[in-house]
């Protein structure tokens, strides 16, 4: 894959399968963070006919993570960091999952069922795999190894209401068995936001939502954490904007931190 380093825009030379799964944002930056917004995108591969869904359920959050991708732009913009951002809507594939997890092409999702992925046999998923994970799981590797110091952060956002409870949480902070990152910005939550801060919640390491920090992170010991922030407060550009400034202060001081200092090679 070939990009404008001045611009961070993918030019040429790019196959067919990269294009459609994943897009680097900013890929010329400096910082030691990497920023991956996994289910960016709503859209839906003319081939799938929507997955036999009406509009209403392939617009709502269970097709994607509503305002995660501007907040993750923000921040790109802030922190100069590279960007890894999936291009279809995480009911074709979620790339936080991987290929053996039934969430990974699901049946159902919340309240929704989801008939174009009822009846998949193993050729079919096996072609989803090879179609958007295969080459945004790739992506994001080729990314992190050319940083210095790799520093991973998911950006999510979830539903006020879930199955018809309401959330009291309004930023997440989750990770799997490495808390470094968590810990620091768990630390410092109360000096740049009076949001309700929470440790893996709404979703934890149980729920087999940190597989990309697992499958990047965990494993090569590079610090990561993933963030999750209710999508009620970020819906109009202003509301992105503003909690993707606010993150990028937040991070920052977290990663000045002593122990994350300690923690870094």
């Amino acid at each position: 894959m070939r990009f404008d380093a001045a611009k961070g825009d993918r030019v040429s030379e790019t196959s067919d399968a990269m294009q459609e799964a994943v897009e680097v944002i900013n890929a010329g930056a400096k910082a030691s963070v990497v920023l991956v917004c996994e289910h960016a995108s709503r859209d839906i591969p003319a081939q799938f006919e929507g997955l036999g869904l009406a509009a209403a359920a392939r617009e709502s959050h269970v097709a994607w993570d509503p305002g995660a991708l501007s907040v993750a732009r923000k921040m790109s913009d802030e922190l100069d960091a590279v960007l890894v951002a999936g291009r279809v809507s995480r009911l074709v594939y979620d790339c936080n999952r991987p290929p053996e997890a039934l969430g990974a092409m699901p049946a159902q999702s919340e309240i929704f069922a989801i008939p174009g992925n009822a009846a998949l046999d193993d050729a079919a998923r096996a072609d989803r795999v090879k179609r958007y994970y295969e080459p945004f799981r790739a992506t994001l590797a080729a990314t992190i190894t050319r940083v210095a110091s790799p520093v991973i952060v998911t950006v999510h956002s979830f539903t006020p209401i879930y199955h018809g409870e309401p959330r009291s949480v309004e930023i997440g902070i989750l990770h799997d068995s490495d808390t470094r990152l968590a810990d620091a910005m768990l630390a410092t939550a109360a000096d740049h936001t009076k949001l309700k801060v929470e440790r893996n919640e709404p979703y934890g390491p149980q729920d087999g939502v940190t597989h990309t920090l697992k499958e990047h992170g965990l494993v090569h010991g590079h610090p990561h954490v993933m963030l999750e922030i209710r999508n009620d407060l970020i819906t109009t550009e202003a509301e992105q904007q503003q909690m993707g400034a606010m993150i990028s202060d937040w991070l920052r001081v977290a990663l000045a931190r002593p122990e994350m200092k300690d923690a870094r090679p």
